[in-house]
């Protein structure tokens, strides 16, 4: 199969050579879990799935590794860490202890809406907070060239010394420089970009060489991603933000310290744009899947969504953009899940979907050859069926409706709006708000289905 792949680094679409035959090792910027994943976020994880799935039907063996940011983070060299501010948002002691029950809860509810999407979980999620040993011995090995010095809130990466900084993208230094300045800059610096790789904190941290504090954000995925990828490995995604300043900076302290290629393929997907602007928490203007939730969309209709454009292409969200693919996803649902059983994979159709998604990961062109196969009259029902749940092995959205729509207890389809009611009454449980719990319960009595809550979770069976 020749992958092709659009590489960030070069600025075109490659043919895909893996480093070992046989073989990819990803690394993806994973959450900083400070609060809950906004959907615009959600879509690095859903390129980082479908990259997967096009490898592994391809025959590959993978070996997926998302970071989880539970500490270091920090929008400017003057700024507080992420974590730091959520725990004064949330009343709670300024202690490392304090800080992981925060980022437990914040990785579960990320970990939750992976799961609600179909997301595959990584092999490997690492924490940084657990990676301080391989954050210090990383800044060591800078230290010893040369690369670092010293001001009074911590230890810098001197990118003057780095001839190539900025070379992902093309960024220049001025621009670099530009946009180290937007963020906050702390006027010790010998160069605007540079940036830090330990921050000093005496009130809260760990102890280093350096005196106690935190690892800088840029420090901790490098130490990561070569811990369990090797000093150079395949691919590495994540969103086109972090670019000009956070992928950037990982090579450049990477390549320095090791002297050899950090990452050889890099992948970003583009946006989710809210009317002209794009989504984010220091806007105000983000979703969370639980806000879909609340309008009886089901979270797979926003994998449906996404599927229906390639990840490097903006994405602009509406209300009613989303119910239009949701009432198309429960149509494909209805559809397949009403074919027989018992038919063949169409090779030559599944040979087309692979070639399609080999392609940089042409989801639209695949999610369309679905709609070829149903509409379709020369291919029998049965072969419908499981050559359209063949190809969903790389869409991620059709089979996983299916399951969850399906009632264990007779046999029949659920409608996606009893679905969604039942999420929102696992929520309010999980929140012991019960008032809000039987208010549901009533609300679904009322359209023909009974709830019971058993051990195993909600049990829900048509009664009318």
């Amino acid at each position: 199969m020749n992958i092709q792949l659009h590489n960030t680094m070069t600025g075109k679409k490659e043919a895909f050579s893996p480093i070992n035959p046989g073989m990819v090792g990803m690394y993806h910027c994973g959450p900083t879990v400070y609060n809950y994943i906004h959907i615009g976020n959600l879509r690095a994880f859903f390129l980082a799935d479908t990259l997967r799935r096009m490898f592994e039907a391809s025959g590959y063996q993978v070996r997926q590794v998302m970071n989880v940011t539970d500490v270091g983070l920090l929008e400017g060299d003057n700024a507080e860490d992420k974590m730091t501010v959520a725990l004064k948002r949330e009343g709670k002691p300024l202690t490392l202890e304090a800080m992981r029950g925060l980022a437990d809860f914040y990785t579960q509810a990320f970990l939750n809406d992976l799961e609600s999407l179909n997301i595959k979980k990584p092999h490997v999620l690492p924490k940084a907070s657990e990676h301080i040993a391989e954050d210090i011995a990383v800044i060591e090995r800078l230290e010893k060239k040369g690369l670092t010095y010293a001001i009074g809130d911590g230890i810098y990466f001197d990118t003057s010394k780095a001839d190539d900084y900025g070379k992902l993208g093309g960024i220049g230094p001025a621009q670099s420089d530009a946009e180290q300045s937007r963020i906050g800059m702390n006027a010790d610096k010998r160069n605007p970009r540079d940036f830090a790789l330990w921050k000093i904190n005496p009130s809260l941290g760990w102890e280093s060489p350096w005196g106690k504090g935190f690892p800088g954000w840029h420090i901790e995925c490098s130490a990561m991603s070569m811990k369990y990828l090797g000093e150079t490995f395949d691919i590495h995604t994540g969103g086109i933000d972090l670019i000009p300043i956070h992928h950037n900076n990982e090579i450049a302290q990477s390549e320095h310290a090791t002297g050899h290629t950090f990452a050889r393929y890099w992948l970003h997907n583009a946006f989710v744009n809210v009317g002209d602007a794009k989504m984010a928490k220091s806007a105000g203007n983000f979703l969370t899947l639980s806000s879909i939730i609340d309008r009886d969309i089901s979270p797979l209709a926003y994998r449906y969504f996404l599927l229906g454009a390639r990840y490097s292409t903006l994405v602009n969200f509406t209300w009613e953009a989303l119910d239009a693919a949701q009432t198309a996803y429960s149509k494909v649902i209805a559809l397949v899940s009403a074919y027989p059983e018992g038919g063949m994979v169409q090779t030559a159709i599944w040979d087309e979907a692979l070639a399609f998604m080999a392609d940089d990961l042409d989801t639209p062109k695949t999610l369309a050859l679905v709609w070829d196969v149903i509409k379709n009259p020369d291919i029998e029902p049965a072969d419908k069926k499981v050559t359209i749940l063949k190809i969903d092995s790389l869409l991620g959205c059709i089979e996983a409706g299916i399951k969850v729509q399906a009632d264990l207890n007779n046999d029949t389809m659920i409608p996606i709006e009893i679905i969604m009611l039942q999420k929102r009454r696992d929520i309010a449980r999980a929140n012991k708000d019960w008032k809000v719990s039987d208010e549901l319960r009533d609300e679904m009595a009322r359209k023909g289905y009974e709830v019971k809550d058993t051990e195993e979770g909600q049990k829900i069976r048509k009664t009318s």
